[in-house]
């Protein structure tokens, strides 16, 4: 157990960041919908969003509720706020990849493109046609999560927001580059989980769809 001295400052427990992917949508799997406006969850969505609030549910405490301000995302944290009895925070450093030009476009025809193999093999070196960098996002939701666990110390908070922007955490926090992270899988309404203390971030779980939330700490 650490020890405090006169000399020394409190010890201060980790913040723990729940990272919560939206929902499924109409088009998921799809499109790429990027920051359209106008996607809501599908009825499979609203399911999964009421699961993902019944397991967050059970933990001691959640201090805040944060989510991307797109639909999909709101209406994903609508339940889980309300399972806590918080109010959902808006941010849009936890938004979507800017896609530009491809947002909306089907991905089956985007899987033809040239640019596609870069995209899975070299992401850090793309960015996306009148859009973001994968390397911008990544500084983007990383900054982000910085800000708001920062206004929490030793608490825990839960961040609703997308796939990539998700992976991209998880993989700045294992200390993985940027190529690699298309290899994490985040699927909708998982729960992926990062304890932020005074060392190095420690991820508690990834893609987590099932079970209990209840034990997640630091070992």
């Amino acid at each position: 157990m650490a020890r405090t001295t006169k000399n020394s400052p409190p010890h201060t427990p980790p913040t723990v960041v729940l990272l919560v992917r939206h929902g499924q949508t109409p088009t998921t799997g799809k499109l790429l919908p990027g920051r359209a406006p106008g996607l809501h969850l599908a009825d499979a969505g609203v399911q999964q969003a009421q699961r993902a609030a019944e397991r967050i549910a059970q933990l001691t405490k959640v201090d805040a509720i944060y989510a991307s301000p797109l639909e999909r995302a709101r209406e994903t944290a609508a339940p889980i706020a309300a399972a806590r009895g918080l109010k959902v925070k808006i941010d849009k450093g936890l938004l979507e990849c800017e896609f530009g030009d491809w947002t909306g476009a089907e991905l089956k025809n985007l899987m033809k493109l040239p640019e596609w193999n870069t995209v899975q093999r070299a992401p850090s070196t793309f960015t996306f046609p009148g859009g973001e960098s994968f390397t911008a996002m990544q500084t983007r939701i990383v900054s982000a999560l910085d800000r708001l666990r920062a206004a929490h110390p030793g608490g825990t908070i839960v961040c609703i927001s997308h796939a990539d922007p998700i992976k991209a955490a998880v993989a700045h926090a294992m200390g993985t580059h940027i190529d690699l992270f298309q290899r994490i899988v985040i699927s909708t309404c998982s729960v992926s989980a990062i304890a932020y203390g005074m060392g190095a971030p420690v991820v508690l779980t990834v893609n987590s769809t099932g079970g209990s939330l209840a034990e997640l700490r630091p070992s």
